[in-house]
């Protein structure tokens, strides 16, 4: 099966299983993993580390426009957190587009697998 194949038929098994805050830690979970993957193989990988961060930033502005919408039930300081998260996120990713290097990675795959955990109920 080709990869595009794969990836869609895995993303289309998760969706149809799994609860919405699973959803969002399996897909941080797999930002992450692209992240860390370039992280392991830098300097191999910098033709996908624009993919792979814009991935992420796509994600991200997800989560911070669901979580901070004024219909979601979020307690206030939670949609505050979520928000700054996603404020650094962007900001980080841009720092790296601009000045490559593979330690600046580390705190990307930190917070998303972090907030992954905490989704799953592992944090």
């Amino acid at each position: 099966m080709h990869h595009g194949a794969a990836a869609y038929a895995s993303t289309a098994r998760i969706t149809a299983t799994a609860n919405p805050r699973e959803l969002e830690a399996s897909l941080l979970l797999k930002a992450a993993a692209r992240i860390q993957t370039l992280k392991d193989q830098w300097p191999g990988a910098n033709g996908e580390l624009s993919q792979a961060l814009n991935y992420n930033r796509k994600l991200w502005t997800v989560l911070t426009t669901s979580a901070t919408k004024a219909d979601n039930p979020l307690p206030l300081p939670i949609k505050n957190n979520i928000a700054n998260l996603g404020m650094f996120i962007f900001s980080r990713s841009l720092d790296i587009e601009i000045e490559p290097a593979p330690e600046k990675l580390a705190v990307l795959v930190s917070i998303n697998r972090n907030l992954a955990a905490g989704l799953s109920g592992r944090g």
